[in-house]
């Protein structure tokens, strides 16, 4: 039987960009949802991430080192479940495996109100993900959810807008953690957990009422093998980005405490700053992939940051290296949007949460392994030789992008641009 559309509903969409005939049921509505999910657990993430070590140094007297072990286990078993998750949606239901991830977060922060030792944090930083990783406040938290819920926007989106709804959501989220951050400071630590919990319970409950399309809406048929040469061409990518970050991200606020002595307080402003900036710069992606298309976006973007950052390591001018530190994260996730979009249009329907969840997997694990580089290489005073490294990592990086997705550089629709790319991804091989 052939569904009538809502005049109100057919109007709700048409304002957001989707179309009804394109995109079935009630996506609005779905989507509004969905983003309600996101605000409310990057709230709860911005609020734990601030907290825990307020807990672990202050409340439990623990060292750095055990602070730095929930980090490590809290990244570890993000990567674990995201593939959980990505696979557990692809086989059996994206709703449900969503749900699953989402309650994840509430169920740890209850834990840690609960009892707060150090074997309960380390067990809750499991269920949880306490990772201090990305660019934005709080973002590492509750990371296994990421995968599903970015396969949920493909099938509640078109193809031409959505690295939009990436970009939009992604923005919300940066703001919801900073929010989130500055809760902080209403709660003793304890209670911050226990609203923590509240805040993301209610998002996840929301979840109950979204109704999620079977397949996403597509502009080009993707072959079985074209799919798996997708998912290994961005886990290879996926692994290089997550090398290059973990030299540098983790230790750009060390730099500037050994090299200029900086004081918590005026960093902390600083790093506030540098996340709205980045926040806001995700909504430059859609404009980016139009003009540029996503190899170039990447490219620009990318180098141009990486150019700036060892600038920064080789020329100690404080108010110069303040600037690149301000506008750094920016660069670096302007293009996100558009990279998930990408390895949306190329895989499967039944690929697509082990295609995230795989690039997650590939970019913690390495991260994992670069932050211990440069944790060695900043104890032996080589301060300067982990950007050195990070930009010899991303020049191969990008090359790799030319290599395995060609030259979108032309401003093509992204129709025509992931027609035209996976026709030629048929003949590529993998270097």
């Amino acid at each position: 039987m052939k569904e009538e559309t809502d005049p109100v509903t057919s109007e709700k969409t048409r304002h957001l960009g989707v179309s009804v005939a394109q995109v079935p049921g009630n996506p609005a509505m779905s989507l509004l949802l969905l983003i309600i999910f996101r605000v409310c657990r990057s709230i709860a993430g911005g609020m734990m991430i601030v907290a825990l070590p307020y807990l672990v140094l202050n409340a439990l007297h623990e060292s750095s080192l055990a602070l730095g072990a929930i980090y490590v286990v809290g990244v570890m078993s993000t990567a674990v479940l995201a593939v959980g998750a990505g696979h557990l949606s692809d086989r059996w239901d994206y709703k449900g495996a969503l749900l699953v991830t989402g309650v994840m977060v509430p169920m740890s922060a209850w834990m840690v109100y609960v009892n707060q030792s150090f074997p309960m944090l380390l067990a809750a930083s499991i269920i949880g993900g306490f990772a201090a990783t990305g660019s934005l406040i709080g973002g590492g938290v509750g990371g296994a959810a990421q995968p599903v819920q970015s396969s949920v926007i493909a099938r509640l989106s078109t193809p031409d807008n959505r690295t939009r709804y990436y970009s939009v959501l992604a923005f919300l989220s940066g703001i919801a953690g900073a929010g989130g951050a500055l809760l902080v400071h209403y709660f003793s630590i304890r209670n911050t957990f226990l609203v923590a919990g509240i805040i993301s319970a209610v998002g996840t409950g929301l979840l109950l009422f979204i109704t999620i399309p079977e397949k996403a809406s597509s502009v080009a048929t993707v072959t079985r093998r074209q799919s798996s040469q997708a998912i290994r061409h961005f886990s290879i990518t996926g692994a290089l980005n997550g090398l290059s970050q973990g030299l540098i991200t983790p230790f750009l606020i060390p730099f500037f405490v050994l090299v200029y002595h900086l004081s918590k307080s005026r960093m902390a402003v600083y790093t506030a700053i540098g996340s709205v900036l980045a926040s806001i710069a995700l909504l430059t992606a859609p404009a980016l992939e139009r003009r540029l298309g996503f190899v170039r976006s990447i490219t620009f973007t990318r180098a141009f940051g990486t150019v700036l950052l060892v600038v920064m390591a080789v020329w100690h001018n404080l108010w110069l290296g303040l600037a690149i530190y301000l506008i750094s994260p920016a660069l670096r996730i302007a293009a996100l949007p558009a990279q998930q979009s990408a390895i949306i249009s190329r895989v499967e329907g039944t690929s697509m949460g082990r295609a995230l969840a795989l690039n997650q997997v590939t970019r913690l694990s390495a991260s994992s392994a670069a932050m211990i580089c440069t944790g060695f290489l900043f104890d032996i005073s080589e301060i300067e030789m982990p950007f050195f490294l990070f930009a010899g990592v991303m020049a191969v990086n990008i090359y790799l992008y030319y290599r395995f997705f060609g030259d979108e550089g032309q401003g093509h629709p992204v129709e025509a641009v992931s027609a035209t790319t996976l026709a030629a991804g048929k003949e590529s091989k993998p270097a």
